[in-house]
């Protein structure tokens, strides 16, 4: 059997910006573009685009270069777009409510079917057409629904390695981490941890450095 090719996190990370400009050239009614014409809205080098498509085989064709809507499609396929994953959030604060209504995320193939808490008082209330469950009763839930692999976490510091090690032990093969500590997981579960504050103290140093 041929070895799967290993490709760069840079790479993958690359991939949604190209998906999100092709979707707004899909948008506008364009039917082609060059890797040049691609390097210009991304501001990724043409010779690093080709680069990274020719990771999943390339799309493009010498002298005509992509056709938007079948390069999008092939990049929605590598990004999983086209699969719909079920997913919980836990913590129902004022970010766990945002992420939960935000529609963009079923667009994007996640469907969001439950939300989770510990605080008795918001336990019971709606969050838009979800109501929250107790956390208590997370496991009991995940098992009914096998067919939930997602779990977004935004829950506080505390508590948070331990909701993902239950998620983990309930099967859940991806977590969505806002907590604001790198978590870990068992083998074969992925952690995508969100640093929220590294995103803005980013932005600081660029707004410092522009004034230096």
């Amino acid at each position: 059997m041929e070895k799967k090719k290993k490709v760069s996190e840079t790479v993958i990370r690359r991939l949604p910006k190209y998906h999100r400009y092709l979707t707004d050239l899909m948008e506008e009614g364009e039917d082609r573009i060059s890797s040049q014409e691609l390097s210009e809205l991304t501001g990724f080098t043409a010779s690093q685009i080709r680069q990274d498509l020719n990771n999943f085989g390339g799309f493009g064709q010498q002298g005509y270069g992509y056709k938007v809507s079948t390069l999008r499609e092939e990049i929605e396929k590598i990004l999983g777009i086209d699969v719909t994953y079920k997913a919980i959030v836990v913590g129902a604060g004022n970010l766990g409510s945002v992420i939960s209504h935000y529609k963009g995320f079923r667009d994007s193939g996640f469907d969001i079917v439950a939300i989770f808490d510990k605080n008795d008082e918001v336990v019971g209330t709606k969050v838009g057409e979800l109501e929250v469950k107790h956390v208590k009763k997370l496991e009991r839930y995940l098992e009914k629904h096998p067919d939930i692999t997602v779990g977004i976490l935004t829950v506080p510091k505390d508590g948070a390695q331990e909701i993902a090690d239950r998620l983990a032990a309930a099967g859940i093969k991806g977590i969505w981490n806002f907590a604001p500590l790198d978590l870990s997981a068992g083998e074969g579960v992925i952690v995508e941890n969100v640093r929220l504050v590294d995103s803005l103290l980013t932005l600081s140093y660029y707004l410092t450095d522009s004034e230096r």
